[in-house]
């Protein structure tokens, strides 16, 4: 074991070159980043999850209650038994060829079971109210965490000269405020990374969970070779959109379209400016050249930079989404659904179409209205 913890402790990984870990220790002149510190994010990200449950018990779901949210899911499929085996057992979205032998086994047109189907799919989808508690919580602790990065740098001299970030690297002083910001950002990280298994459960889970583990990576990763000043850039930059994301999805819950359709283009804006044009021209110049000339290169800068790169490449993946929803707002005058959503449902008025033999009754939208916080009517489209 000692082996290992040497080997994956190696100076000449971490460290520029004549650094050694003897000279990062805490003195009473100066305090650096320490790794043992990376274990207290592990009790607050515990804390954070119960403050969230207080919060949308307490806050979150009175607020929905006073906006005429109800707590009521989506229209419940009719009991059949013959169907309900064949959702459980065989298949939850049946071919054409089955679509009709249930259709002469029930006496149903086709149009009524693919219906019935869809309903039964959307039992298991969250409700209003849910999907609106969870928005707030994100919507409240992002404000926060924004509010508090911009305050903290706007008092630093990074913020203003990016070079500060490399001048006397790693001989950089840990202050309370910076090791409290890198703290909470990583206990929230690791609060979502747990709850994000019971939370609303969307197409993009997979996206999100490599988003949330090269986050922790990526802070855990510059906080422990001192890299925290531009780890302080990247963090604030990165939480300048989220809460306008979250305050789009709250207006579309609550019916607010108007002003869900104003936040979500605020969103679009900030979120495309920050993350395609501010971060590889601010944060990555940085990283990528300046420290170059000041510091020099090392392997953990090779692997802090690789980072900084696959998370460009998400924020990529996730604006072209953006841009995509934008475009089918401009062209149609209303999106279909998030195409980060899993769930598709049908519009009210087929849903609430009684089952009949005539194919030919029963009109669909394929998903098209509704809004159940996947779908919206509107111009946009803001499920995360």
């Amino acid at each position: 074991m000692a082996g290992i913890l040497a080997w994956f402790w190696n100076e000449r990984f971490w460290l520029p070159h004549n650094v050694t870990w003897a000279d990062l220790k805490n003195t009473e002149e100066a305090t650096f980043p320490q790794a043992e510190d990376l274990y207290l994010a592990f009790p607050l990200a515990f804390c954070i999850f119960m403050v969230r449950l207080i919060f949308e018990r307490f806050v979150a779901k009175p607020c929905a209650i006073a906006l005429n949210i109800q707590a009521n899911g989506p229209q419940i499929a009719q009991p059949n038994a013959i169907l309900e085996k064949v959702f459980t057992a065989i298949t939850k979205h049946p071919d054409e060829k089955r679509l009709e032998g249930l259709s002469k086994q029930l006496d149903w047109d086709v149009r009524s079971i693919q219906r019935w189907f869809r309903q039964r799919c959307n039992q298991e989808k969250p409700s209003t109210l849910r999907k609106f508690c969870e928005s707030m919580w994100r919507f409240s602790f992002s404000l926060y965490v924004f509010t508090y990065g911009v305050r903290f740098l706007k008092k630093t001299p990074w913020l203003w000269n990016t070079r500060h970030c490399w001048y006397n690297y790693p001989y950089q002083p840990l202050t309370t405020d910076l090791h409290y910001y890198y703290i909470l950002e990583l206990s929230f990280y690791w609060s979502l990374m747990f709850s994000q298994f019971t939370d609303i459960k969307r197409k993009d889970f997979g996206i999100m969970f490599l988003h949330h583990l090269v986050a922790i990576f990526l802070i855990s990763f510059s906080y422990v070779n001192n890299m925290a000043r531009v780890g302080t850039l990247v963090l604030c930059l990165h939480d300048s959109a989220d809460a306008l994301l979250e305050a789009a999805k709250m207006a579309n819950y609550a019916k607010f379209q108007k002003i869900c359709d104003l936040l979500f283009v605020m969103f679009a804006m900030v979120f495309i400016t920050t993350r395609l044009g501010i971060f590889p021209l601010w944060v990555l110049n940085t990283t990528l050249f300046e420290s170059w000339e000041i510091v020099g290169p090392y392997p953990s800068w090779w692997v802090f930079n690789l980072l900084l790169l696959l998370i460009q490449g998400l924020n990529c993946f996730w604006s072209y989404l953006i841009v995509k929803i934008a475009c089918k707002a401009i062209s149609k005058g209303k999106v279909s659904k998030d195409d980060r959503s899993d769930i598709e449902s049908s519009s009210d008025e087929e849903d609430s179409e009684p089952p009949g033999k005539n194919p030919h009754t029963a009109t669909t939208t394929n998903g098209t209205s509704g809004t159940n916080g996947y779908l919206l009517t509107g111009s946009c489209s803001v499920d995360d």
